[in-house]
Protein backbone atom coordinates (compact mmCIF):
# COMPACT_ATOMS: atom_id res chain seq x y z
CA UNK A 1 0.00 0.00 0.00
CA UNK A 2 2.90 2.34 0.66
CA UNK A 3 4.52 2.11 -2.77
CA UNK A 4 1.38 2.95 -4.81
CA UNK A 5 0.64 5.87 -2.51
CA UNK A 6 4.15 7.21 -2.90
CA UNK A 7 3.78 6.80 -6.66
CA UNK A 8 0.34 8.30 -7.11
CA UNK A 9 0.22 10.73 -4.17
CA UNK A 10 2.08 13.59 -5.92
CA UNK A 11 0.07 12.94 -9.09
CA UNK A 12 -3.21 13.19 -7.23
CA UNK A 13 -2.01 16.39 -5.57
CA UNK A 14 -1.20 18.12 -8.86
CA UNK A 15 -4.43 16.89 -10.44
CA UNK A 16 -6.38 18.28 -7.51
CA UNK A 17 -4.68 21.65 -7.80
CA UNK A 18 -5.08 21.81 -11.57
CA UNK A 19 -8.70 20.74 -11.21
CA UNK A 20 -9.35 23.53 -8.74
CA UNK A 21 -7.69 26.02 -11.11
CA UNK A 22 -9.85 24.67 -13.95
CA UNK A 23 -13.09 25.09 -12.02
CA UNK A 24 -12.27 28.55 -10.66
CA UNK A 25 -10.97 29.73 -14.03
CA UNK A 26 -14.21 28.49 -15.60
CA UNK A 27 -16.27 30.45 -13.06
CA UNK A 28 -14.42 33.62 -14.04
CA UNK A 29 -14.56 32.76 -17.74
CA UNK A 30 -18.31 32.13 -17.87
CA UNK A 31 -19.03 35.75 -17.03
CA UNK A 32 -16.59 36.92 -19.71
CA UNK A 33 -18.05 34.50 -22.26
CA UNK A 34 -21.61 35.63 -21.58
CA UNK A 35 -20.54 39.19 -22.38
CA UNK A 36 -18.75 38.03 -25.53
CA UNK A 37 -15.37 39.41 -24.52
CA UNK A 38 -12.22 38.70 -26.53
CA UNK A 39 -10.84 36.49 -23.75
CA UNK A 40 -13.64 34.17 -22.70
CA UNK A 41 -14.17 30.85 -20.96
CA UNK A 42 -11.37 28.83 -22.53
CA UNK A 43 -8.80 31.60 -22.18
CA UNK A 44 -9.51 32.15 -18.49
CA UNK A 45 -9.35 28.41 -17.80
CA UNK A 46 -6.07 28.00 -19.65
CA UNK A 47 -4.50 30.99 -17.91
CA UNK A 48 -5.51 29.71 -14.47
CA UNK A 49 -4.44 26.12 -15.18
CA UNK A 50 -1.17 27.21 -16.79
CA UNK A 51 -0.28 29.44 -13.85
CA UNK A 52 -1.11 26.63 -11.41
CA UNK A 53 1.00 24.13 -13.35
CA UNK A 54 4.05 26.40 -13.52
CA UNK A 55 3.87 27.37 -9.84
CA UNK A 56 3.44 23.74 -8.76
CA UNK A 57 6.39 22.74 -10.96
CA UNK A 58 8.53 25.47 -9.43
CA UNK A 59 7.62 24.27 -5.95
CA UNK A 60 8.41 20.62 -6.80
CA UNK A 61 11.77 21.44 -8.36
CA UNK A 62 13.00 24.37 -6.30
CA UNK A 63 10.87 24.33 -3.16
CA UNK A 64 9.50 27.57 -1.78
CA UNK A 65 12.18 29.65 -3.49
CA UNK A 66 11.39 28.05 -6.83
CA UNK A 67 7.68 28.70 -6.43
CA UNK A 68 8.33 32.33 -5.53
CA UNK A 69 10.50 32.80 -8.61
CA UNK A 70 7.87 31.25 -10.90
CA UNK A 71 5.12 33.41 -9.37
CA UNK A 72 7.18 36.50 -10.20
CA UNK A 73 7.50 35.33 -13.79
CA UNK A 74 3.78 34.63 -14.01
CA UNK A 75 2.92 38.12 -12.74
CA UNK A 76 5.08 39.79 -15.39
CA UNK A 77 4.48 37.29 -18.20
CA UNK A 78 0.70 37.52 -18.08
CA UNK A 79 1.08 41.24 -18.78
CA UNK A 80 2.20 40.42 -22.34
CA UNK A 81 -0.84 38.21 -22.85
CA UNK A 82 -3.12 40.92 -21.49
CA UNK A 83 -1.60 43.48 -23.85
CA UNK A 84 -2.86 41.38 -26.75
CA UNK A 85 -6.52 41.97 -25.86
CA UNK A 86 -6.19 45.77 -25.48
CA UNK A 87 -7.29 47.65 -28.59
CA UNK A 88 -7.42 51.35 -29.41
CA UNK A 89 -10.37 52.43 -31.51
CA UNK A 90 -10.11 56.15 -32.23
CA UNK A 91 -10.15 57.92 -28.88
CA UNK A 92 -11.44 54.83 -27.06
CA UNK A 93 -9.35 52.08 -25.51
CA UNK A 94 -11.07 48.71 -25.19
CA UNK A 95 -10.04 45.52 -23.43
CA UNK A 96 -8.47 46.93 -20.27
CA UNK A 97 -10.95 45.15 -18.02
CA UNK A 98 -10.47 41.87 -19.89
CA UNK A 99 -6.69 42.21 -19.56
CA UNK A 100 -7.06 42.85 -15.82
CA UNK A 101 -9.30 39.79 -15.53
CA UNK A 102 -6.67 37.66 -17.29
CA UNK A 103 -4.05 38.91 -14.84
CA UNK A 104 -6.34 38.12 -11.90
CA UNK A 105 -7.09 34.64 -13.28
CA UNK A 106 -3.36 33.96 -13.23
CA UNK A 107 -3.36 34.92 -9.55
CA UNK A 108 -6.12 32.37 -8.93
CA UNK A 109 -4.03 29.73 -10.71
CA UNK A 110 -0.95 30.66 -8.69
CA UNK A 111 -2.88 30.19 -5.45
CA UNK A 112 -4.05 26.78 -6.64
CA UNK A 113 -0.53 25.81 -7.68
CA UNK A 114 0.63 26.52 -4.12
CA UNK A 115 -2.18 24.39 -2.71
CA UNK A 116 -4.07 27.41 -1.31
CA UNK A 117 -7.37 26.44 -2.88
CA UNK A 118 -9.51 28.25 -0.30
CA UNK A 119 -7.70 31.52 -0.95
CA UNK A 120 -7.96 30.92 -4.70
CA UNK A 121 -11.73 30.47 -4.41
CA UNK A 122 -12.00 33.71 -2.47
CA UNK A 123 -10.03 35.61 -5.12
CA UNK A 124 -12.15 34.10 -7.92
CA UNK A 125 -15.39 35.13 -6.22
CA UNK A 126 -14.09 38.68 -5.74
CA UNK A 127 -13.10 38.85 -9.43
CA UNK A 128 -16.57 37.75 -10.53
CA UNK A 129 -18.15 40.21 -8.10
CA UNK A 130 -15.99 43.00 -9.49
CA UNK A 131 -17.06 42.21 -13.05
CA UNK A 132 -20.76 41.90 -12.22
CA UNK A 133 -21.80 43.74 -9.05
CA UNK A 134 -19.81 46.86 -9.88
CA UNK A 135 -21.22 47.14 -13.41
CA UNK A 136 -24.41 49.04 -12.40
CA UNK A 137 -22.33 51.49 -10.38
CA UNK A 138 -19.94 52.04 -13.28
CA UNK A 139 -22.84 52.61 -15.67
CA UNK A 140 -24.41 55.11 -13.26
CA UNK A 141 -21.17 57.06 -12.91
CA UNK A 142 -20.60 57.06 -16.68
CA UNK A 143 -24.04 58.56 -17.24
CA UNK A 144 -23.26 61.55 -15.04
CA UNK A 145 -22.28 64.76 -16.89
CA UNK A 146 -18.68 65.82 -16.75
CA UNK A 147 -18.10 68.68 -14.34
CA UNK A 148 -16.12 71.54 -15.81
CA UNK A 149 -14.96 72.69 -12.37
CA UNK A 150 -13.59 69.53 -10.81
CA UNK A 151 -12.90 67.05 -13.61
CA UNK A 152 -9.42 66.56 -15.00
CA UNK A 153 -10.28 66.34 -18.66
CA UNK A 154 -9.45 67.57 -22.14
CA UNK A 155 -10.84 71.01 -22.93
CA UNK A 156 -11.07 72.45 -26.43
CA UNK A 157 -11.93 75.99 -27.45
CA UNK A 158 -13.45 76.18 -30.95
CA UNK A 159 -13.73 79.17 -33.27
CA UNK A 160 -15.16 79.50 -36.77
CA UNK A 161 -13.87 82.13 -39.16
CA UNK A 162 -13.43 83.00 -42.81
CA UNK A 163 -10.53 81.42 -44.65
CA UNK A 164 -8.64 84.70 -44.91
CA UNK A 165 -8.92 85.31 -41.14
CA UNK A 166 -7.37 82.00 -40.00
CA UNK A 167 -4.03 83.53 -38.99
CA UNK A 168 -5.68 86.34 -37.03
CA UNK A 169 -8.10 83.91 -35.36
CA UNK A 170 -5.24 81.63 -34.38
CA UNK A 171 -3.29 84.50 -32.84
CA UNK A 172 -6.31 85.88 -30.98
CA UNK A 173 -7.26 82.46 -29.63
CA UNK A 174 -3.72 81.75 -28.45
CA UNK A 175 -3.33 85.19 -26.85
CA UNK A 176 -6.60 84.97 -24.88
CA UNK A 177 -5.83 81.48 -23.57
CA UNK A 178 -2.29 82.47 -22.65
CA UNK A 179 -3.60 85.54 -20.79
CA UNK A 180 -5.97 83.28 -18.84
CA UNK A 181 -3.03 80.95 -17.93
CA UNK A 182 -4.42 78.03 -19.93
CA UNK A 183 -1.48 76.42 -21.79
CA UNK A 184 -2.34 75.15 -25.27
CA UNK A 185 -1.32 71.62 -26.17
CA UNK A 186 -2.18 71.90 -29.86
CA UNK A 187 -4.21 73.97 -32.29
CA UNK A 188 -5.83 72.09 -35.15
CA UNK A 189 -8.12 72.67 -38.11
CA UNK A 190 -11.18 70.46 -37.55
CA UNK A 191 -13.23 71.38 -40.61
CA UNK A 192 -12.28 73.29 -43.70
CA UNK A 193 -14.30 74.55 -46.66
CA UNK A 194 -13.94 77.27 -49.26
CA UNK A 195 -15.33 79.96 -46.98
CA UNK A 196 -15.44 78.60 -43.40
CA UNK A 197 -12.75 77.10 -41.21
CA UNK A 198 -13.09 75.71 -37.67
CA UNK A 199 -10.07 75.92 -35.40
CA UNK A 200 -9.79 74.03 -32.11
CA UNK A 201 -7.26 74.81 -29.40
CA UNK A 202 -6.70 71.75 -27.18
CA UNK A 203 -5.66 72.68 -23.66
CA UNK A 204 -3.23 70.60 -21.63
CA UNK A 205 -5.38 68.20 -19.50
CA UNK A 206 -6.22 69.99 -16.27
CA UNK A 207 -9.15 71.48 -14.41
CA UNK A 208 -10.79 74.62 -15.77
CA UNK A 209 -13.36 77.17 -14.74
CA UNK A 210 -16.50 77.04 -16.87
CA UNK A 211 -17.26 80.71 -16.27
CA UNK A 212 -13.78 81.71 -17.37
CA UNK A 213 -14.00 79.65 -20.55
CA UNK A 214 -17.41 81.23 -21.21
CA UNK A 215 -15.86 84.69 -20.91
CA UNK A 216 -13.09 83.75 -23.32
CA UNK A 217 -15.65 82.49 -25.83
CA UNK A 218 -17.72 85.66 -25.43
CA UNK A 219 -14.65 87.76 -26.17
CA UNK A 220 -13.85 85.64 -29.21
CA UNK A 221 -17.43 85.76 -30.50
CA UNK A 222 -17.44 89.57 -30.21
CA UNK A 223 -14.56 89.85 -32.64
CA UNK A 224 -15.96 90.69 -36.12
CA UNK A 225 -13.51 88.32 -37.78
CA UNK A 226 -15.04 85.30 -35.98
CA UNK A 227 -18.53 83.99 -36.62
CA UNK A 228 -18.76 81.66 -33.59
CA UNK A 229 -16.83 80.50 -30.52
CA UNK A 230 -17.50 77.73 -28.01
CA UNK A 231 -15.71 75.22 -25.82
CA UNK A 232 -16.09 71.48 -25.21
CA UNK A 233 -14.94 69.00 -22.59
CA UNK A 234 -14.13 65.30 -22.91
CA UNK A 235 -12.72 62.73 -20.54
CA UNK A 236 -9.04 61.84 -20.62
CA UNK A 237 -8.07 58.28 -21.50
Amino acid sequence: MTAPYLLFGPMLAILGRLGAAFVLGAIIGVERQLRQRNAGLRTMVLVAVGAAAFVHLGARVGGGEGATRIIAYVVSGIGFLGAGVIMKEGAQVRGLNTAATLWSSAAVGAFCGCGLVGEAAGVALIIVAGNTLLRPLVNYINRQPLSATNTEAVYKVHVICEAEDVAAARDLLGDLLEAANYPVQSMDVLTESDDRIELAATLIPTTAEAAELDRICDTLAADPRLSAATWTISATL
